[in-house]
């Protein structure tokens, strides 16, 4: 048995715990069968970023017209795109695989690791990567599951019989097809349904809520709906029901779930009843994943699980058996990578400085590419509702900022905050959310959390960021203002 201080189940975010261990001079592994870097890297928020770019571009062509640019969007290399894409992410993998194996202090075990008691655990060898050699177990003093998680395969009927797709291989196809069925309106089904939809396929996105994107607030959930709308044929509150071959393609049964209020329309304008049946070229699964958990014999320990399989921990990350600690995916409370680093420099300053440092999710930020941008932070008005919290909310459109009518965009900005000025929650959605929101989450995280925190700073002028300026604004105790209003000279 070859023994460590530190062992990481799991090359993503994980890893950067053993790094960590080995510049402080202990000795760490790193135990992963797959490509370095997580699903992030290879299969997730990296690639298809990289085609959503893609997209973004190609909407951008298609609008030139509006603005006097003679444009047009002459074709698609579907092939092309995808194998740079593929290309480039796994030489990424490839990078950090070299830098971990040629790293001092670490030693990369390539297999899946399995728990035979609380912290030794047994390698099944990935074969010939190993020249066949089965590796002795090994035990750390401490160890970190970081092992990830998958896309969940929902019980339709007659899914054993068909060919589908999920987000793990949807990414990389050789050709795009003519027409998609996409199972869940989450955050994966809404991305990949504006990507095939913005790059020419006919796409049918079904959504078993009666909005899209259901966990963010509700005014953004609705704006995402009606802006998929121009990328898809969206069914909201519905459920599929059955699949089945057909013609080289598949036809997808779909039902009005109890979330189907009975009154909505099929994208033709007809009424759509209590199902529908769609036919594509291809199915895709978005229905949302699971954690990696179910693999590593977690019985031979004393971790403990929910019902779903996400590991339990304490406030330090720590599990309920001593020395095992666990971040990322497997907790299923913050699925994102940021998320995922953050506890990972938690778990390192935990375990290698005893520093008792506790999570804190209250200014964890999330972003949803779609065209247009989502991004939030903090609570969703129903969330405050339902918790009977005072609050006071405010939304300002992006035509309020001068650029904002310069770009002819849509989207807003939705502030909450307590009567005292505390920030609740921010909801952007539009162009470059995602980096609007930041100024809120330092705000929250590292100034004194009150909406002044955000209206007092100056913002430059002209940009984008004077829209999330206006909305704190209207919250603030600034005395004079001067915040853009731009509604009535931009209509």
């Amino acid at each position: 048995m070859t023994e460590y201080d530190i062992v990481v189940i799991g090359g993503g975010s994980g890893s950067q715990v053993a790094t960590a261990a080995a510049d402080s001079g202990l000795e760490a592994a790193v135990i992963e069968r797959g490509p370095l870097g997580g699903a992030c890297i290879t299969r997730g928020c990296v690639p298809s970023k990289a085609l959503i770019h893609r997209a973004d571009v190609a909407e951008e062509l298609r609008r030139a017209p509006e603005i006097g640019l003679d444009a047009a969007l002459e074709g698609v290399a579907y092939a092309e795109i995808t194998s740079s894409i593929r290309d480039w992410v796994y030489e990424r993998a490839a990078r950090q695989e070299r830098s971990l194996e040629e790293a001092d202090g670490v030693a990369l075990y390539r297999g899946e690791g399995r728990f035979v008691d609380e912290r030794t655990l047994a390698v099944d060898s990935n074969g010939d990567e190993t020249d066949g050699d089965v590796p002795d177990p090994i035990r750390g003093d401490h160890v970190v599951v970081a092992v990830g998680s998958r896309p969940l395969i929902p019980p339709i009927d007659g899914l054993g019989a068909v060919d589908f797709l999920t987000s793990d291989d949807a990414l990389f196809l050789d050709e795009r097809p003519d027409s998609i069925v996409i199972v869940g309106g989450g955050y994966i089904g809404a991305e990949l349904g504006y990507f095939f939809g913005a790059l020419g396929a006919d796409v049918s996105l079904i959504g078993r809520s009666d909005v899209l994107v259901p966990r963010e607030d509700g005014a953004i959930s609705e704006f995402v709906t009606e802006s998929l709308e121009r990328y898809c044929d969206v069914y909201a509150g519905h459920e599929a029901a059955a699949v089945e071959a057909e013609d080289g393609g598949v036809v997808v049964t779909a039902e009005r779930g109890e979330n189907g209020d009975g009154e909505d329309e099929s994208p033709d304008g007809e009424g759509r009843g209590e199902s529908v049946d769609l036919e594509a070229d291809r199915l895709l699964l978005a229905t949302g994943r699971r954690p990696n958990t179910d693999t590593l014999d977690l019985e031979e320990t004393g971790v403990e699980t929910d019902g779903r399989g996400y590991v339990e921990t304490d406030s330090i990350l720590e599990t309920a058996c001593d020395g095992v600690w666990a971040l990322g995916d497997v907790l299923g409370e913050q699925p994102f990578k940021h998320a995922a680093d953050y506890e990972a420099r938690v778990v390192a300053a935990n375990v290698l400085e005893d520093a008792g440092h506790e999570v804190e999710y209250e200014a964890m930020p999330r972003a949803i590419f779609t065209s247009p941008q989502v991004a939030s932070v903090g609570e969703t008005e129903d969330e405050l509702e339902n918790a009977d919290r005072e609050y006071e909310s405010t939304t300002v459109p992006f035509d309020v900022a001068p650029l904002g009518v310069v770009l002819e965009v849509d989207g807003f900005v939705k502030v909450l905050a307590s009567p005292n000025g505390e920030i609740l929650g921010c909801h952007v959605v539009g162009p470059q959310a995602s980096i609007l929101i930041q100024e809120v989450v330092v705000a929250m995280e590292r100034g004194s959390g009150t909406v002044d925190d955000v209206a007092k700073p100056v913002h430059v002028h002209p940009a984008l960021s004077e829209v999330v300026y206006a909305a704190f604004d209207e919250l603030s105790s600034n005395r004079y203002s001067t915040a853009p209003d731009w509604r009535d000279v931009g209509g």
